[in-house]
């Protein structure tokens, strides 16, 4: 069970240090107490915070509200730091007992509430690694700005088709391009991506230090990239009228948005456009005779990717698969970096035609997975526990409506009742409460499927 630590002993420790503990007896709300015997591992080697000056006694107080600490700061390791500024400080002595911990400022990041101070805080706060090693480096002098043309043998030549990349405008990478042409049939789809596992190969420096950051971390004024900017913006974004190496699904749909055939391989593609959601909304939707005529070359592709995603579109609401209309906000900056405003994010059916392209090569992908019977991770959405359920029920109730399905409802009963309520004053409570009534989905090397898009198996 847990073990209670009572002031004194937390006086000896960061949050998240690693400690082996003993039992020392049971306190008077009978819960067992603890002394630490050691430390294994220290959470912190550095902290950021803000620099507090007082009658020449310098301390830092951290930024992380988990830490009740302050560290002391010796006159001469200030680093040229004022009162009052965000630093960052090198942790040279732990806690104890008796005594506060003593740093050295490594690092100051400026005035506080100054303009973009907030990323750097967080950058700092959570240790996202920002420096690349030096070995990484050393690797990466090899690249180019353009594909070398060794790289491109044995691949499938698909510059000629004009495949296109649709984002948002304030995109900064772009990693999927998408192409779409009728068959007899009904259509085929190719979706790309671009083709890390080319220059990532496992073991070397950049796989080290892509494993070590997991993920690239976007925040409103900057990213930072899980590669370095050679791969991230250059060779694995998918930029206008530059030769690219890809990985792609190719699909084949009928008329009903059925897909019968699919197969994956290695590519080679020139994106014909760089596209936005609203310039696809404007060309598809409105009409707009100047866009149509800028494009004119992708257009009649286009048009043959809306016909694929009303198909599509038509074969989700067969399946029953769940449709939350949520909106999704963006941040607007003034010149000073603060929040100005927070503005909804409008979605139309070209955002929808790239999530459903997405979804349908996720699926194709799920389903090689398991016909060859690899073992992998599947994107798993469980069906609603039994608890939640019921007090989705009386929720319900209250309002006079039901969930179809009884003890097992499916995906389609809850589409049903967000259809039916649609028109309600009520509806974003209705929508909410369905939404909280769901499992979180997780990826699992378990397939059982997915609840809320109603598919057998999904994976990423």
């Amino acid at each position: 069970n847990d073990l209670f630590l009572g002031p004194r002993e937390m006086r000896k420790v960061w949050h998240g240090d690693h400690v082996v503990a003993q039992v020392s007896g049971m306190d008077r709300r009978g819960r067992y107490e603890g002394v630490i015997i050691e430390v294994v591992e220290r959470a912190y080697t550095s902290l950021v915070g803000r620099l507090h000056i007082e009658h020449g006694v310098a301390t830092l107080m951290p930024d992380n509200k988990r830490i009740a600490h302050q560290v002391l700061i010796e006159p001469d390791q200030l680093g040229g730091a004022r009162d009052g500024q965000i630093v960052v400080a090198a942790i040279d002595e732990h806690p104890t007992e008796r005594r506060q911990p003593i740093g050295r400022i490594t690092e100051v990041l400026g005035d506080h509430m100054a303009p973009g101070m907030e990323t750097d805080v967080a950058i700092r706060a959570h240790n996202i690694p920002v420096d690349w090693p030096e070995a990484l480096l050393e690797q990466i002098k090899a690249f180019g700005e353009e594909v070398p043309e060794e790289a491109k043998e044995g691949r499938a030549d698909l510059r000629k088709l004009p495949f296109v990349t649709i984002d948002g405008a304030d995109s900064r990478d772009f990693d999927d391009a998408v192409f779409c042409a009728k068959t007899p049939k009904g259509w085929k789809l190719l979706v790309a991506i671009a083709d890390v596992s080319a220059y990532v190969k496992p073991g070397t420096p950049l796989d080290d230090e892509a494993y070590n950051r997991a993920t690239s971390v976007y925040f409103p004024d900057r990213v930072v990239p899980m590669l370095p900017e050679v791969l991230s913006n250059g060779l694995c974004s998918i930029n206008p009228h530059v030769d690219r190496l890809c990985m792609v699904a190719e699909m084949y749909f009928d008329g009903a948005g059925k897909i019968y055939r699919s197969r994956f391989f290695e590519g080679l593609m020139n994106s014909h456009a760089r596209l936005t959601y609203d310039q696809v909304g404007a060309m598809l939707l409105d009409g707009d005779a100047e866009l149509c005529e800028e494009f004119a070359g992708v257009l009649p592709h286009l048009h043959e990717l809306y016909g694929l995603y009303k198909a599509l579109h038509g074969a989700r609401a067969a399946r029953g698969a769940i449709d939350f209309d949520t909106v999704e906000t963006k941040f607007k900056f003034d010149d000073n970096g603060k929040v100005a405003e927070v503005v909804p994010v409008v979605r139309h059916d070209a955002h929808k035609i790239i999530e459903e392209c997405m979804l349908a090569a996720n699926v194709a992908a799920a389903k090689l997975l398991l016909r060859k019977k690899i073992p992998a991770l599947y994107r798993i959405h469980e069906r609603p526990s039994v608890e939640k359920l019921t007090d989705l029920g009386q929720f319900l109730g209250e309002l006079g409506l039901s969930l179809g399905g009884g003890a097992e409802p499916t995906a389609k009963d809850y589409a049903d009742l967000l259809q039916k309520v649609k028109g309600r004053a009520d509806f974003h409570v209705i929508q909410t409460v369905l939404l909280r009534s769901m499992m979180q989905a997780v990826y699992s090397h378990d397939n059982v499927g997915h609840f809320g898009l109603a598919f057998d198996a999904y994976a990423h």
